[in-house]
């Protein structure tokens, strides 16, 4: 969702005559973008707000957009006095009006509804990844969840406004694109003729368009894996063969607490009905260790599953407390230290399962879309289907941005290949 925030505000600026500098200390205005999902990401906001005072031009104005600023609304000011401006997530596209007053700070925190997408331009050049909000929001209300505070209740956009920037999108450069949303598959809008349109009906609509190769979508929510959902993975060959599907926790009694779904049979059924309608679908994952009263059998239940369900690329964390949220006040909090260990234990059997299965693509061939070079310039990084990270020597032609390569070798982070010539 920040990838997409930061182009459009990118746009946006253009649009007014400013162009985009690396230079910190060039830059006539500075926005830092931000999330404020685990307390590290807020803590670092501030640390890079301290470093960008020291460094900044005098005339140069400065400020935070994003859930950090939502979270902190004026206290951003006293932390940090230079600040011209803190704009929350629904209203970066009130940035012209610091540009017209430079010297009056600017602070717009409220939850609004969709207008923001009303008021950002079009992108002229879109990168060959497009991401394309469905919604804002989230209506879950997970315990542990600073989002529904930061960006609202769930609210989702016109079926037509969406399509209206995917082929936007399509038509300036976009192969692959990328549904987003923090429910993205609870997507529903209803038109002026009662016509419901769901996720899946994005996804038919995205598929038509022929300059479009690939489609995803994330995050998705278990109980929102409805089964036109699950019956695109087996029609559309368009849509990858990967889902991010969250699971938090293991155990039933730890996701009652999250207030997420505690079914976990429900959720092990949503898989084997992906896996029958796509056999080569993959799952990844999201995990977190240390909430509030999870002990070492909770613990335990949550390896269970990571072991079972083989996810090919997760993401762990340790429980982090977020204002706002009902677990940050929870009795029995988890020391820092039995955090550390369970999370260690955790990536150990996420990342034997992600080596795994890197393994077993050797000598399968792949169609994988190219993001660019790596550092020292002399190799290419694709993406493949499972969006595992491709590694191939660069060429001496020029090549299309998608290219079938076979994988020649594996490791737990990276797969290495070469294109598989006609």
């Amino acid at each position: 969702m920040n990838v997409y925030d930061g182009q459009r505000i990118a746009a946006m600026l253009e649009k007014h005559g400013l162009s985009q500098t690396n230079d910190v200390s060039d830059a006539d205005i500075i926005i830092l973008n931000t999330c404020s999902v685990r307390e590290k990401a807020t803590n670092k906001v501030y640390s890079a707000l301290g470093r960008i005072r020291r460094a900044k031009k005098a005339s140069a104005i400065f400020g935070i957009v994003g859930c950090v600023a939502r979270e902190s609304g004026s206290d951003a000011f006293k932390r940090i006095p230079e600040l011209n401006f803190v704009l929350g997530p629904q209203s970066y596209h009130k940035l012209p009006d610091i540009l017209k007053n430079p010297d009056t700070k600017l602070l717009n925190i409220d939850l609004g509804g969709l207008e923001k997408f009303d008021e950002l331009p079009q992108m002229t050049k879109t990168p060959t990844v497009a991401y394309i909000p469905v919604q804002e929001g989230c209506n879950h209300c997970c315990t542990y969840c600073i989002v529904p505070y930061t960006r609202g209740r769930e609210l989702s956009r016109p079926f037509n406004d969406v399509i209206k920037d995917t082929i936007n999108a399509a038509k300036t450069g976009a192969i692959e694109i990328c549904f987003l949303g923090q429910n993205v598959n609870g997507y529903k809008y209803t038109d002026e003729n009662g016509k419901l349109y769901r996720l899946s009906d994005l996804i038919k609509e995205a598929a038509k368009l022929p300059e479009i190769q690939r489609i995803r979508f994330t995050s998705s929510y278990p109980t929102e894996m409805t089964d036109d959902l699950i019956e695109m993975f087996g029609i559309e060959d368009k849509l990858l063969p990967f889902l991010n599907m969250p699971i938090q926790s293991g155990s039933p009694r730890i996701l009652k607490k999250m207030n997420r779904p505690d079914d976990i049979e429900n959720y092990k059924n949503i898989v084997k009905k992906l896996k029958s309608v796509r056999p080569d679908i993959q799952i990844s994952s999201d995990f977190i260790v240390g909430f509030p009263d999870e002990t070492d059998e909770d613990f335990e239940q949550t390896l269970n599953v990571a072991r079972e369900i083989k996810y090919i690329n997760s993401y762990s964390f340790k429980y982090s407390p977020r204002p706002h949220t009902a677990a940050a006040i929870m009795p029995n909090q988890i020391s820092e230290q039995i955090k550390s260990v369970r999370l260690q234990k955790l990536d150990s059997q996420l990342n034997e399962n992600q080596r795994e299965f890197n393994m077993s693509c050797i000598g399968k061939e792949m169609l994988c879309l190219l993001e660019g070079d790596d550092k020292t310039g002399r190799h290419l990084v694709f993406r493949t289907p499972y969006m595992q990270q491709c590694i191939i020597e660069k060429p001496d032609y020029e090549i299309s941005p998608l290219q079938k390569i076979k994988i020649t070798d594996a490791n737990k982070a990276s797969l290495r290949g070469e294109i598989k010539l006609k």
